[in-house]
Parts: structure tokens; sequence; C-alpha cells
């Protein structure tokens, strides 16, 4: 069964930090592309980023390059967002996914002084 579980969520300033985690299970984790997505209340689910098997390719919403990072850790099944210079308009649910319309349950991201 595929679980993907976030988290690192939380509130923070604009221009701060955060990193989330999409810990996997119950596929073979190395050979998936893994993305991020985003919903903010009252706009539609956005892409964020993708990562590809190997991590060796890295894509990236227009919004957020430059100050976002996606990553992956193979051996801990694990992908991340580190997100840095964050904005209000960061504000969202983020969400791990994985083709087959699996998703995580999603962690929540505040960025608001």
């Amino acid at each position: 069964q595929v679980q993907l579980v976030e988290s690192g969520g939380g509130l923070v300033q604009p221009g701060g930090s955060l990193r989330l985690s999409c810990v996997a299970s119950g596929f073979i984790f190395s050979i998936y592309v893994m993305r991020w997505y985003r919903q903010a209340p009252g706009k539609e689910r956005e892409l964020v980023a993708l990562i590809t098997p190997g991590g060796s390719g890295r894509n990236y919403a227009d919004s957020v390059k430059g100050r976002f990072t996606i990553s992956r850790d193979d051996a801990k099944n694990t992908v991340y967002l580190q997100m840095n210079s964050l904005k209000a308009e960061d504000t969202a649910v983020y969400y791990c996914s994985r083709l087959g319309g699996f998703w995580g349950q999603g962690t929540q991201v505040t960025v608001s002084s």
C-alpha cells in the first residue's frame, strides 16, 4: 500500500525558511518521479517542484524558482522541499505526490508577520 506522509509545515515570518519532508512507503521509491504540490484557499492546485529518479533532474514553478529546492534521499525513502525567502503568497497546504493518484495528507505552511 502506497503511503506518503508529509511533515515540517508551520507558521513562519516572511523571509524565513521551512523544510518539508515526505516519507514514502509501499513502493520502490527510488524509481519514481516525486512531486510537491500546493493549494491555497480558493485557488487551484499548483505543481511546485519535481525531482527525477536519482535526483539529477529538478524542475520548479516560476513562482518558487531560486527560493525552493527539492531533493531526495532514497536510502530514507524521503523527498524534501527546502523553502527559503518565504512570501505570504507561499501560504498553502503542501502535498507530496507520486504518479498514479497517490497523495500525502498535506502539511500547512503559513507565511505571516
